[in-house]
């Protein structure tokens, strides 16, 4: 990669560059935990900065992890279906997407979380086949374990994680020793650090690794080494069931020469590895001839990512599409974007709301028209949504959905606000609606959103706000549902402005073509004052749900918001978890942990029962460990009583277990 594209991650401290965490994160005691780093081996001559850890990958094991239970994802990587594409352009089987993110600075990143709603809560999952845990820094660590909450909500919607294996070039501090460091060999001729690091994703419970090697100096032999090591992590990672992905940077000479192609200076590499990254450097003719030969090596031109620069300009970057994804024959290859996470970083501090920040997002992943069933052609900007077919995780029953983003600005609960308490937390994010937003009407398009300044639970809510003239369908999700006698599905809605009647849309069968609307059937839902939770039976449709979305019709300004979604045969509802326990405190500073609730858990949730009766919301989190900060006595308390829920996929929540924390 060349070096100038890179701004942020690899100056020798990455956490000085970066958006700086809230203040409450950044003077944390050592109890709070936060996502791991190491080098490969060696550590750097002096002393880390401040808030940094300086760890040697050779040296880790899971048994001495303290923070292992913090940092390790629980959801499993979800199985997921192609539905028929929204619009004709669209494709399944063909390109794909990867995503390069940095979620947070390399050092100081919190493994659950952290108060403030500024993140990025990405959402579009349904366009994207793997995600790189990207950062690192010659200064802090190379090697990153991405952060549980990323991994589960990834997970959660069929998108496998990789960690970020990064040595940097020389003229950002890179040291090639740190490379030979990685490729080190044992007394066997094996490779001690393949194995280490198969062993971390297998702890932390994330799918691979990104081997990113862009250190000069090296030679022919270095280059052997290497190859060595990433057939090596391969065959170990195979056996698991891992991913590794190879960075078009060093040649099989040992040197750093970018390529911009697949060719015989990185072949070996792409045909040791499960797919490769092609440098940004790539031309129409390269890319062509890439794919062509990932052919006659019997592999697919689609596992070679043709990378997307778009950290410095988001959706005004300016790309010759048709090299890649041309819209009038087979796609070449896929896409690699790098730090799509502009959509947040380009706001200015005063605009990064979670409002403005899901408008930005909207925006780069379905393009100007912000409805992927109706691309804009003068759009000069080709969002992933116009060129690759969306994909859900929605097969099985129950499912529900409050359309939680993963932050937001207060925490609610039934409708009411238990924390007012900005917060984010990508593990509590729902799988979301694939396609947003496609609204389908004769008449004026309401616009849709999620919404954050109200919610049934969670942080935000769907709001159709506009002047209806015609009716307007909402499509909602794309699932594959079995349908019983006691199919039941719930809506849990209100009507903030005007009056419509509301309607379920649901499709029993795919769509005749790419584009077509979804053969609804439209059941009505009863309406009401305030949050109302309406029950609908499927009653006399067979086979299987594939569709499911929202009739409004009335006429005049309507302001109507959506909270949950549920479907279900059979109301379900986990038991208590046991052994509710302080692990370690530091005054307000408390770590817990538990041990795991029977029955099917989405998450747990964390309160503090104050003296008065009410509840606050501290936090949830689908590891059986959390860390809470900042308590203090309250209401002449002379000790705080904590309680945990179980919560199921469902959203029904345990009886608690508590536990108390004296002052």
């Amino acid at each position: 990669m060349n070096p100038t594209r890179r701004t942020v991650l690899l100056a020798a401290t990455a956490a000085a560059l970066l958006p700086a965490l809230p203040a409450k994160a950044a003077t944390a005691t050592a109890l709070q935990p936060y996502a791991t780093y190491w080098y490969p081996d060696s550590l750097p001559s002096g002393s880390p900065g401040t808030g940094i850890t300086w760890r040697s990958l050779k040296a880790w094991r899971a048994a001495e992890d303290a923070d292992l239970a913090f940092n390790a994802a629980a959801v499993p990587l979800a199985g997921r279906f192609t539905p028929t594409p929204a619009n004709p352009t669209a494709r399944a089987d063909q390109a794909r997407i990867q995503s390069l993110v940095s979620f947070g600075p390399t050092a100081g990143n919190p493994s659950q979380g952290s108060a403030t709603s500024d993140y990025y809560a990405f959402g579009h999952w349904a366009y994207v086949d793997e995600l790189v845990f990207w950062g690192g820094s010659s200064g802090e660590g190379l090697i990153l374990a991405p952060n549980a909450p990323i991994v589960d909500a990834a997970h959660r919607h069929g998108v496998p994680v990789l960690g970020n294996i990064f040595l940097p070039p020389t003229a950002f501090g890179g040291q090639l020793q740190w490379t030979r460091d990685l490729v080190q060999k044992d007394a066997a001729g094996r490779y001690p650090l393949a194995d280490r690091l198969v062993a971390v994703a297998t702890a932390y419970g994330f799918d691979g690794w990104f081997v990113n090697a862009e250190t000069g100096g090296g030679d022919a032999a270095l280059g052997a080494d290497m190859l060595g090591f990433v057939k090596e992590l391969k065959s170990l990672s195979r056996a698991r069931g891992l991913r590794v992905t190879w960075y078009d940077s060093m040649t099989v000479n040992g040197t750093v020469s970018w390529q911009g192609a697949l060719n015989s200076r990185n072949q070996p590499f792409f045909e040791s590895a499960d797919d490769m990254f092609v440098d940004f450097r790539w031309t129409a003719d390269s890319l062509a001839s890439s794919g062509a030969l990932a052919q006659r090596l019997g592999r697919s031109r689609y596992e070679l990512w043709a990378g997307v620069d778009v950290e410095a300009n988001g959706w005004n970057t300016t790309e010759n599409w048709d090299a890649i994804v041309p819209g009038d024959s087979a796609h070449v290859t896929s896409i690699g974007l790098y730090r799509p996470e502009w959509t947040r970083n380009h706001l200015p501090s005063d605009r990064r709301t979670p409002r403005d920040f899901h408008a930005a997002d909207d925006r780069f992943w379905t393009g100007a028209s912000l409805d992927p069933a109706r691309p804009d052609d003068t759009d000069g900007w080709r969002a992933p949504a116009v060129s690759v077919a969306d994909r859900s995780t929605v097969t099985s029953l129950p499912f529900a959905s409050v359309f939680n983003t993963g932050h937001g600005l207060r925490w609610y609960e039934k409708g009411v606000v238990t924390s007012d308490t900005p917060w984010n937390h990508l593990g509590l994010q729902d799988r979301l609606p694939s396609r947003r937003w496609v609204v389908r009407t004769r008449g004026t398009r309401p616009a849709v959103s999620f919404d954050f300044d109200d919610a049934w639970r969670g942080g935000s809510s769907v709001l159709v706000d506009g002047v209806l003239d015609a009716p307007v369908t909402v499509d909602l999700y794309a699932v594959r549902l079995p349908v019983s006698g006691d199919t039941v599905v719930e809506l849990t809605h209100r009507t903030d402005e005007g009056e419509a009647d509301v309607e379920l849309a649901v499709a029993t069968a795919e769509p005749g073509t790419p584009g077509e609307t979804p053969p609804y059937t439209y059941l009505p839902v009863a309406a009401g004052d305030g949050w109302r939770t309406s029950t609908v039976r499927l009653t006399g449709l067979a086979g299987s749900v594939h569709a499911l979305g929202v009739r409004l019709t009335g006429t005049g300004a309507l302001k109507w918001r959506l909270g949950r979604i549920a479907v279900y045969d059979t109301p379900r509802t986990p038991g208590p978890p046991t052994g509710l326990r302080v692990t370690a405190a530091s005054g307000g500073d408390l770590r817990l942990a538990w041990n795991p609730a029977p029955g099917a858990v989405r998450h747990y949730t964390l309160h503090r029962l104050l003296p008065d009766g009410t509840r606050r919301f501290l936090g949830g989190t689908c590891q059986r460990a959390f860390f809470v900060s900042g308590l203090r006595p309250e209401q002449g308390e002379r000790r705080a009583r904590l309680e945990l829920r179980a919560v199921g996929e469902l959203y029904t929540s345990s009886a608690p277990v508590t536990v108390t924390h004296p002052w």
